[in-house]
């Protein structure tokens, strides 16, 4: 099962920053990244799956300007957006069982690639 997330989702420096300049505005980026990460998991949201599950993602950034530890942190977000969609009830350590991650360049379509592996 694949899933893609268009564009990029919110670095781990500018989530820090925003929470330093205001607390309020931290969690309005948090909810509005989970939004973007539920929607692209609406449509196989009744999916069954054989959990726990590994997540291989593939962030397919426009250029090389972050840092790869800086990107991943959105990984917070994909996970909140799976629970939010309907797809899993939990993030914990029942669901999911690792990721395996992988970095791209294309300035013309960034986005996220997740494909979901079952293990159970």
């Amino acid at each position: 099962m694949k899933v893609i997330i268009q564009g990029e989702l919110t670095d781990l420096n500018t989530y820090i920053n925003a929470e330093r300049t205001n607390r309020f505005k931290a969690a309005k980026i948090k909810k509005r990244q989970t939004d973007k990460c539920a929607v692209a998991f609406m449509p196989i949201r009744t999916k069954k799956l054989k959990l726990p599950i590994k997540l291989h993602i593939t962030w397919v950034c426009k250029n090389k300007r972050k840092d790869l530890d800086n990107i991943m942190f959105a990984k917070k977000f994909i996970q909140d957006g799976m629970i939010q969609s309907g797809l899993l009830k939990n993030d914990g350590w029942n669901e999911i069982a690792g990721y395996v991650e992988s970095f791209e360049v294309d300035k013309e379509n960034p986005r996220i690639e997740i494909e979901l592996e079952e293990l159970g």
